[in-house]
Formats: structure tokens, sequence, C-alpha cells
């Protein structure tokens, strides 16, 4: 409550607050420091101020003049669309005459409010005696200024023409304006005759409540260093409240300080009662009118025609009681409100300890994978130190049996140079012949044991930690959101948030597109769900479920834009589904040779061309596929004959992914193909030919593929023209475009192009 008992302009308790008629306040002495004396090109620059920010609710913040001249009454008059209400408050008697200085300073500390009303001889601005003019003022609700005659009953004037003037620059102000002052908090003006500001009514509520907050306050010294005593006397020209030892010791009754005047700090708000300043008597009704108290004498000369008056007692009553009431209300919120603050308070004391508490089970889980980490280093290095010893014994094994047959070989050697040196023929005969077989055979099994042996195993360990996985898992490891529970609940994690699309790595190519997506942070994932619309903006259908986070899907319209989404799903439940990204298929087809599905560098095929010519080496046929298979849609192709001898037969057609790649295409199950020579062709599938067709190719030449997968036909053209009907019928599943050549052709494949119109089937 402090804050409300301190000037807006000292900042210090309230002395002799008055009241503005914006209903804020001053004190008198501060009130006088900021008035200014009126002249237009001052009154110009304080209006241009005010006016800037504080325009609102449509209502300009407009000035009064306050007069000094005694009113008899009130009144409200309407002019336009303004109402000016005028009311009766009470002022200093005694008006200053107009050559007191305006900025007469006004010192001000915290022992203002006790000074004011204890200072004797002081002039009192709160005196009853005193409050006998009467000043009409501008309400709130109005953005004009009022004008008033020196008639007892005053000409109200409502509108806002002086005003606006002053604000777009006329020097124009109320007339018999000679001071004025701007709310230092609503910036209002209010304009003063020439008694300034001592014509404002005293605030007598604010007094009484800052006289009660200090009796409350017990005043201490001021002069006390520490643990301050309470204070015995107040100086009125010092404005400093002493104990008695600091009254000897700081403020001796001698010299110059002996003339201030020592008085008692007041204790409570004097009782005062406010009474009619023309009549004398007690303000006793209230005239809901004028809204302003009045006196029966006031009633009885019908100052108040008209209008509505009640006891000021019941008046006051009835807006006590509904200021109870409000404040009540406003209780009832504020005591939520304290009791809001403390759940915040205890929640932040629980964070704290809820933190403390999962940095040590962070710090704890991280710790156990460390040493997880160390005994697994234990366990590979003792795997690598036994694959040490088991080489090591296997070489010691190979070394002892070399050595062995070495040892064996070095004495027959020896043994057999001893028998050449028998000089008896009869007795070298004996042996010779044995002899000779076990030289000739150790020296067999020595090639094949000693020479061509090699070590049993490598001295190089061919093997290396695999930690790929695991540091990915690392760089990956993250918190997860669990699920709120209360307390004592087992905590389960939450269903995982949405995953996030990575455009970079989406394409689409022909009648594919590939989807790629990240994690979700901070989630458990057990698999993810990729949803594709039809490819018109129609309904989304599951085309994926696992745990990668790239899928390709296959198979689809070409020229078709697919929107695709992906969530992601725990034991929890589903998430919530990623941003749609946008996938355009291609117009048309557009592929080339594949040398790897054609089997690769043995395959004995020559590409060319950026892989759009293929020829071949040898006299065995060779098959050649597409880059992209079909399993949807209408598909032609072309190829033209760069090469041709009439010694071959080449094929054309389609191929399962699995053909067997060195046959003519058509003899396995898994292709169907037409193959030509110059005169004539034939269609082929598992080894079974047949419907021979008239018409051969030579260089030059064009063969057209046809494949409808919404009939499920396959179809050949020959220099644009169909050969014979339809080849094959019922092809269901992926079929990739395929060519079979061998020496002596050469190919060069057309891909994009428009289906012709075929007219039977």
């Amino acid at each position: 409550m402090e804050d409300e008992l301190r000037c807006p302009t000292c900042k210090q308790l309230f002395a002799n607050p008055v009241l503005l008629p914006c209903f804020h306040a001053l004190c008198l002495g501060c009130a006088l420091d900021i008035q200014t004396t009126y002249t237009p090109a001052a009154a110009l620059a304080a209006a241009n101020s005010a006016s800037v920010g504080h325009v609102s609710n449509g209502n300009i913040n407009g000035g009064c003049l306050i007069h000094s001249h005694p009113l008899h009454g009130g009144t409200a008059a309407t002019h336009g669309n303004s109402i000016t209400t005028t009311a009766t408050v009470h002022s200093h008697a005694a008006v200053a005459p107009p050559s007191h200085p305006p900025s007469t300073r006004h010192s001000s500390n915290s022992s203002a409010a006790s000074t004011a009303s204890s200072a004797t001889g002081s002039e009192s601005v709160t005196s009853d005696q005193d409050q006998a003019d009467k000043v009409s003022i501008l309400s709130e609700a109005d953005s004009g200024v009022v004008c008033c005659s020196n008639t007892s009953r005053p000409v109200s004037y409502a509108g806002t023409a002086q005003l606006q003037g002053l604000l777009q620059g006329a020097a124009a102000a109320p007339p018999g304006a000679a001071f004025y002052l701007t709310c230092p908090l609503c910036r209002k003006l209010v304009f003063f005759d020439e008694g300034g500001v001592r014509n404002l009514p005293a605030y007598r509520t604010m007094e009484s409540i800052v006289d009660r907050f200090c009796a409350r306050e017990a005043l201490r010294c001021q002069m006390c260093e520490t643990d301050p005593k309470v204070a015995s006397i107040v100086c009125e020209q010092c404005e400093i409240r002493y104990c008695d030892a600091c009254r000897e010791l700081c403020h001796p009754a001698r010299g110059p300080l002996a003339k201030h005047n020592l008085v008692k700090p007041r204790n409570a708000a004097s009782q005062r009662e406010s009474v009619c300043g023309e009549h004398g008597d007690t303000l006793s009704m209230y005239c809901f009118v004028c809204k302003m108290p009045a006196c029966p004498q006031c009633i009885a000369e019908k100052q108040h025609p008209g209008h509505e008056v009640q006891s000021i007692s019941v008046t006051c009553k009835a807006q006590k009681t509904e200021l109870s009431h409000n404040l009540q209300q406003l209780s009832e919120k504020a005591r939520s409100t304290t009791e809001f603050i403390q759940r915040l308070k205890g929640m932040s004391d629980k964070v704290t300890e809820s933190c403390m508490e999962f940095e040590r089970l962070v710090t704890a889980q991280c710790e156990a994978l460390i040493q997880a980490i160390h005994d697994r280093r234990e366990y590979l290095l003792e795997a690598i130190r036994m694959d040490k010893d088991t080489k090591i014994r296997i070489l010691k094994d190979q070394q002892s049996n070399c050595t062995g047959k070495l040892q064996q070989t070095t004495g027959l050697i020896q043994f057999c140079i001893e028998a050449l040196k028998e000089t008896d023929s009869a007795a070298f005969l004996q042996v010779g012949s044995m002899l000779i077989n076990r030289v000739a055979n150790t020296d067999m099994t020595w090639h094949q044991e000693v020479t061509n042996a090699a070590p049993r195993v490598s001295p190089i360990v061919d093997l290396t930690l695999d930690d790929a996985a695991l540091v990915r898992a690392i760089d990956n490891l993250n918190f997860m959101q669990m699920k709120a529970v209360k307390d004592g609940e087992e905590r389960l994690p939450a269903a995982p948030l949405a995953p996030t699309i990575v455009p970079e790595d989406c394409s689409a190519e022909n009648n594919s597109v590939t989807v790629a997506w990240q994690a979700p942070a901070h989630s458990i994932v057990d698999g993810y769900v990729l949803e594709l619309d039809d490819g018109s903006g129609g309904e989304f259908r599951e085309v994926y479920c696992g745990k990668e986070t790239i899928c390709t899907v296959d198979g689809l319209h070409f020229n078709s834009m697919y929107n695709a989404r992906v969530k992601a799903f725990n034991n929890a439940g589903e998430g919530e589904y990623s941003e749609l990204i946008g996938l355009q298929t291609a117009e048309v087809a557009w592929f080339t040779f594949d040398p790897i599905l054609s089997g690769g560098a043995g395959s004995g095929l020559v590409f060319s061309n950026n892989n759009a010519t293929v020829s071949v080496e040898g006299w065995e046929h060779r098959v050649a596929l597409g880059s992209v298979g079909f399993s949807r849609g209408i598909h032609y192709w072309e190829f033209t004959v760069d090469k041709y001898t009439m010694d071959t037969d080449p094929a054309f057609g389609v191929a399962r992914i699995d053909v067997n790649r060195n046959k003519m295409l058509g003899k396995d199950e898994k292709s169907f193909a037409m193959y030509i020579d110059g005169q004539r062709s034939w269609f082929q599938h598992n080894s079974v030919h047949e419907r021979r067709v008239e018409g051969g190719i030579t260089t030059g030449s064009t063969i057209g593929v046809l494949l409808d997968l919404e009939r499920h036909t396959l179809s050949f053209l020959v220099n644009e023209m169909p050969q014979g009907s339809v080849a094959f019928r019922d092809l269901y599943g992926v079929f990739y475009p395929a060519v079979s050549i061998n020496r002596g052709v050469t190919l060069t494949l057309h891909t994009a192009m428009e289906a012709p119109k075929m007219d039977y089937f």
C-alpha cells in the first residue's frame, strides 16, 4: 500500500495532498513546484506533449479551468455531443497573490507526512474554515474546457474547439487562465486563475490514510546509525526526526538551532468534519446530478432544483458497501493469485529437485554405458589375445612338423650318400631300388607338403572393430518424451512426436518417389508409417510400415503429384503426422540400359552413348535390361537398328528381374519377346515360339514395344506398323524393358515417347 501513499513527483509520503480534476493526487508543495505561468507558447508545447500517446477511447486529454470565485452549487450542461459537469470543490480561501512565485520549491522526505499537520505556526491548507471557494471542474468523460463567469451561477461551456485549436497550434486557453500544470501521471492539462494550485481541494482521505499509516509505522529517528529508536521530536525547519539522544547530539538548543521549532510527532489523524464553505453548516446531503455534497441551507435555497438528493451518510454508506463488495471480489482474485504464485514457487523448487535427480540419473546411466564399453573392451582384447595364442600354437605345430620332415629327409639324404660309397655292387644293388623309390616318394611328398605349403594362419589380423553402429547410436543418444503421470504411477514413454521430412533427400523419378525423414527428437520409436495419396489429392493410403527412415515407392502413375506424410508409433500409440511433401512423377517414362542389371562387366555387352546403345562381341545371345521396371500404366519405347547382319536374330520384349541373361530372350519363363530376322518374326515365351509374322528388319529399322499394364498386354511395332496382333496377355507384376543380341547387331534405345493408339485388342 505504501506505493499508493507516495507522491508521483517527489516519491515521498504525501504531505498536504491535493486532488486534481483527473483524480490523481500531488503534494501541495509539489503542485506549486510544477505549476507554470500560462503563456500561449508554453501551453502549446505542453498540449502537444500531452497529446502524444495519450489519446485513448476516442477522448483527447483535455484541460479544465479552476476558478477561485465562490459558487453556490453545481449544474450539468450539454453542448453538442459533449457533457460538462460542474462540481463544488473546497479550496484555499486565502489565495496567494499573483506575485507569489509558482515555482517555490517543496522540500520533502519521509518526515513530510508527520511534520505537515504538527506545524503550529505554519500556513494550513486543510482547515475547514479555509474551504470557502468552489470551483468548476471538467468531467473526465469530456474532452473540452470549462469557462466560468464571475456570477454566482456559472455558465458552463462544453466543447473541444479551444483544446483542438491548442493542439493544432493556436495559442488559446480558457478565459481567466493564469497558471497551468500537467498531471505527471495522465498528462492532462489543468488551468488555474490567479489563485494557482492553491485552489485545488485538499485530498482529506489520502491525508487521513497517511496519518494512520505513519502512526502504525511508529516513526523512528533518522539520525541513528543502527537500530533506529522511536523519534521523540521533529524539527519543523530541518524536517528531521530525532530521538532524545540524537537531539542532544545533532540538534542542540543553542546557536542558530535554538530558534528552530521542535514539536512532537503526530500519532493519529485528527477528526475533522466537512462544512459548507458558503453557509458554514455541516454537509449532510449529496446531489446525484451535480455529484457534490450540500448543506440543508443550500437545498432550502433551491441551489439544486429538481435534482435527486440523498443523505450524505446514506450515500457514503452505499458507496462504501459497493467498494467493500468490489474489494471482496478483488481480494478473492488476489488470494487466488497468491495461491497460484505459491504453486509456482513450489513448482520451481520441484523443478530444481527433479532436474537434480534427473542429472544424477543421467550421470549414472552414462557411467553404466562407459563401464559397459570398458567391459566390452576387455572382452575384445581377450579375444585378440586368444586369437594370437591360437595362431602362434598353429604356427609352432606347423614349424614342428616341417622340422620333423626336414630331419627325416636329411637323414635319408645322408644315408643315401653313404650307400653311394658302397664298393660292393651286389650289396648296393640289394638296396638300390628301395632307396631310389624312397627318394622319389620323399621328393614327391616334399613338393606337396613343404614346397607348395603355406603358413596355416596369416600373421596379419584380418579383423576390424565394427563400431560404426555404436558411434551412430552414441551420436543419436538423446532424451525421450515420457507421459505425464501422477505421483506413484509408472512412467511410460509418450507417443512419439511427428517425424521431420528431409526435402533434400526426397526425389521422384519416372513413376517412383523416394521419401526420407528424420526420427523425432526425444521420442521412442518402434516404427514408421508412410502414407501417399492417389496422386489426385484423394485419400491417403499406407504404402510402408517399418523401421527405416527412407522409402522408395514404385509403380505410381506418371505425370501425377503425390503428397506424402509419415508418422511414428510405439507402444504408447501413434504420433502426429509430419508436414506434407509433394512429389511430381515424370510425364512419360525415360530410361536407359542398366549395365549392372544386365550382368555387369562379365556379361560381354558393350554399352555406349550414355548407356542408350548396346552391342556384344560374342556369338552367344546376351540379355540387356532397362534401368526401370513397370507395374502400372501404359509405356512405349523403340529401338533403332544401327547395325545388322542377316545371320542373327535379335529379340525384343520385357523380362522380370531374375531372367536368364545368357539365353535368347523368351527362352525361359521370365521373359516375353519377339525375335526377328531379315524376313519374318516370331513371338516367344518359355522356349515356345508361335505366330510367325512376315516382315523383317534391316539396318535403320525401328522396333517399337508397347507394354499396356492397364490391359496387361504386350504388342510390337516394326517401322511404326503393328507386327501382328497382341503378342502376349495376362501380364502381371513388374517388367523391365529387355533385348537379347549377339555379334553383328547394334541397337539404340529411345524412351519418353508417347504411346501409339492401337485400334485392336
